[in-house]
C-alpha cells in the first residue's frame, strides 16, 4: 500500500529511519519533512522529499499521514500545530514514548490517531513497533500505518494501551538491556584472559547469532536454552550462577517493573 503525500514531523535517527524506508520501499513517495536542525545530510538528495524548518512554511496537499517523530518531551509543543490538518481522511501518527492517545487528542482534538512503540533497530529495519489506535482511525488507516511502519521492521497492534507501558519496558529500552548484555559479556572474557578486542567481537556476535537463532527457528527460548546446555558441562556450570536466587531472571523482572513504572510516571 502506497500512501499519498506524508508529512513527517521530526527527522532524527527515527524519523530518518522511516524516511529511508519509505523511499526504498515506495510506502510514500511525496513527503514533506519538518525539521527545525534542517536537511540531514545523507538525506540532502532525496527525490521527492521537501524539506521544512518550521510549520508555518509547509506547502502540501492535504495528507494521507502526519507522522510525529519528535521527543516526548517537546510534543506537547510541536503537535497543536498541526491541528488545521485535521480531517477524516488523514491518519496522525505518534511514535513518542510515554505520550498517550488522550494527550494527544487534547491538542488534535478529534483526530484519527494511532499511538506506536517502535525501538532503535529501525535504523537497519529491524525494528519492532507495537500500535495502539483510537476509535476513529478505520481499517484503511491501520493498512496505511501498517506500510509506513513496515519500512522499519514488524509491526503488531494492542487493543489496550495500558500495555504500552510494558510495551516500552520490554521492547522499547530492551535493545539498551542486550547492549548491556554485550558490554558484562565481553568484559567477563576480558577479564578471563581473553584480549579486549577478541572479546567483544565474541560477545557481539555471539548475542547476534543467538537472537538470529531465536528468531528464525520459532522454538521457545527455553528449549533453545537446554539445547546448549549438557549436564555437568561449562554452559551449566555458568546457568547455574545466572539462573540462581536474585539471578539474572530476577533482575530482569525487576528491571522490566521499574521501566513499566517510570513509563506510567512520564504518561501522567
Amino acid at each position: 500500500m502506497s500512501a499519498g503525500t506524508v508529512i513527517l514531523v521530526g527527522c532524527g535517527q527515527m524519523g530518518s529511519a522511516m524516511l529511508r524506508g519509505w523511499l526504498a520501499s515506495g510506502a510514500a513517495s511525496d513527503v514533506a519533512v519538518v525539521e527545525p536542525a534542517g536537511v540531514p545530510p545523507a538525506l540532502a538528495d532525496a527525490a521527492g522529499v521537501r524539506f521544512y524548518r518550521n510549520p508555518a512554511e509547509l506547502v502540501a496537499p492535504a495528507p494521507s499521514a502526519v507522522v510525529f517523530a519528535v521527543k516526548p518531551q517537546v510534543i506537547d509543543a510541536v503537535v497543536p500545530d498541526y491541528r488545521p490538518w485535521v480531517q477524516p481522511q488523514t491518519l496522525f501518527l505518534s511514535i513518542a514514548a510515554g505520550k498517550t492517545i488522550a494527550g494527544i487528542e487534547h491538542h488534535l482534538g478529534d483526530a484519527a490517531l494511532v499511538r506506536t512503540m517502535p525501538n532503535t533497530p529501525a535504523a537497519i529495519g529491524r525494528a519492532i513497533t507495537v500500535a495502539c489506535a483510537n476509535a476513529r482511525v478505520t481499517t484503511a488507516q491501520r493498512q496505511l500505518c501498517d506500510a509506513l511502519l513496515a519500512a522499519i521492521g514488524e509491526t503488531t497492534w494492542v487493543e489496550d494501551e495500558g500495555l504500552l507501558d510494558a510495551v516500552t519496558a520490554v521492547s522499547g529500552s530492551g535493545p539498551a538491556y542486550v547492549f548491556l548484555l554485550i558490554e558484562a559479556l565481553a568484559a567477563a572474557g576480558e577479564q578471563a584472559g581473553l584480549p579486549a578486542d577478541l572479546a567483544l567481537h565474541l560477545a557481539r556476535s555471539t548475542v547476534a547469532g543467538a537472537g538470529e537463532l531465536a528468531q528464525r527457528s520459532g522454538d521457545d527460548p527455553a528449549r533453545l536454552r537446554e539445547a546448549v546446555t549438557s549436564p555437568g558441562g561449562t554452559t551449566r556450570a555458568a546457568l547455574d550462577v545466572l539462573m540462581a536466587e536474585g539471578g539474572l531472571p530476577a533482575l530482569m523482572r525487576r528491571a522490566v517493573l521499574a521501566a513499566t513504572r517510570r513509563s506510567r510516571e512520564l504518561a501522567s
